[in-house]
């Protein structure tokens, strides 16, 4: 009996975490609210755990993290071209996210995970194009 209970008790605890857990949409777009080529929204801040989901609305485009833009520990993810790739986040700190074709127009974002303020101070060195880098300062800004 007392076995019985502990392995419900495990299992109701397992799928509470589980059931915490969100998914959240990034579209990848042509053009939106912020311009031509972008991820609507450009920022988002989630918890240890959840699932971001790329949705390719327009051809043409990817999502995949900028090499150095991740958290130490985190595993890049890159999904191909005209296809939705969904990510579950487990590390915390700041993410880089790029669409490849597309990064020197700045079609980037950032995803917070956990409780961090603000992005390292290594975030944003390295070799970024100009657009890029302006609308990843801008991402970064309204988290």
């Amino acid at each position: 009996m007392f076995r019985t209970l502990m392995t419900s008790a495990a299992v109701i605890i397992a799928l509470g975490g589980a059931a915490t857990a969100e998914t959240f949409e990034v579209k990848m777009l042509n053009k939106g609210e912020a311009g031509r080529m972008i991820f609507e929204p450009a920022a988002l801040r989630v918890a240890i755990g959840d699932t971001v989901k790329f949705v390719a609305v327009d051809k043409g485009h990817n999502a995949e993290t900028v090499k150095g833009m991740i958290p130490e520990g985190a595993d890049a993810f890159g999904g191909k071209i005209n296809e939705e790739i969904e990510v579950t986040l487990t590390e915390p700190g700041f993410y880089g996210v790029q669409c490849k074709p597309h990064y020197a127009m700045g079609m980037v974002m950032v995803i917070a995970v956990g409780d961090a303020d603000a992005a390292p101070d290594s975030f944003l060195e390295g070799r970024i194009p100009k657009k890029a880098g302006a609308r990843f300062e801008e991402a970064l800004s309204g988290l």
